[in-house]
């Protein structure tokens, strides 16, 4: 019950620090924003990107001291293990160039892990100020209680990586040629938002571990599952080809896709 409780604390202290952070970003959209390359042109990161960074970090070590962070924006970035009680994921805007260019479909993300389990998510969708996230049992939208909405795969819409999508990696397009066709959105949180609202099926792309935390976790309380392309659990510490989908079309995908 202790263990519970604890959990649930951290929970709702960490609606509040994303809103907070998600307020923070609309009430700076018209500001100038510095940009910098990271390992390539369209790899961007902005000063909104670290001052969201460290408003979390900061919330989190204020209350929590003795927590670990895994921070896309960290230079030395702490590895993921089962061997850690407490661990946090953060990545502070998903969907950097999103943000830059459309001033929209970009997401603020938050997951929190006990020994290598997901406890909860959350995925703030910024301009909609719709915030997604789960509990032990149950994921939410706002206050609104999400349902899994089965579609058979030809009745189906993907969601998919640009490049992935254009060099039929994995046998993507493959896979696309038995559905309804793919969307693109170029955010993982908002991917995961159309994924956790039936609007699209399945997720597929070429993530980090602060992609996919946290709509992983909230994605799993309402009967889908995150593996890489060799049908395995993402190994959490590189970038690795991975997707969500229903458990119930795991196997039918699994007969177009490749590793």
């Amino acid at each position: 019950m202790k263990n519970d409780l604890s959990v649930l604390r951290r929970l709702e202290l960490a609606k509040d620090w994303v809103r907070d952070a998600g307020n923070f970003l609309k009430e700076n959209l018209a500001e100038p924003v510095e940009i910098t390359e990271k390992t390539r042109y369209d790899d961007l990161v902005t000063n909104f990107d670290h001052e969201v960074q460290e408003k979390l970090v900061k919330n989190i070590f204020h209350h929590f001291p003795n927590d670990k962070i895994l921070a896309e924006e960290d230079e030395e970035k702490i590895k993921f293990s089962k061997e850690l009680p407490h661990l946090w994921i953060i990545d502070p805007i998903d969907g950097t160039t999103n943000f830059i260019v459309q001033k929209d479909n970009f997401a603020i993300m938050l997951a929190y892990y006990e020994f290598g389990v997901g406890k909860f998510g959350l995925i703030l969708d910024v301009m909609k100020d719709k915030l997604y996230w789960c509990d032990s049992h149950k994921a939410f939208c706002n206050q609104k209680e999400l349902e899994f909405k089965p579609h058979k795969l030809k009745h189906s819409l993907l969601g998919v990586n640009s490049h992935m999508y254009r060099t039929n990696s994995g046998g993507l397009q493959d896979l696309s040629s038995h559905t309804l066709g793919v969307r693109i959105v170029g955010s993982a949180g908002i991917s995961y938002t159309q994924l956790l609202e039936g609007k699209i099926t399945a997720y597929f792309s070429n993530l980090q571990p602060w992609d996919y935390a946290a709509g992983s976790i909230i994605a799993e309380r309402i009967g889908y599952i995150t593996l890489n392309l060799a049908g395995e659990k993402p190994q959490f510490n590189c970038r690795e080809k991975v997707f969500t989908a229903p458990k119930t079309l795991i196997s039918e995908i699994q007969k177009y896709i490749k590793s």
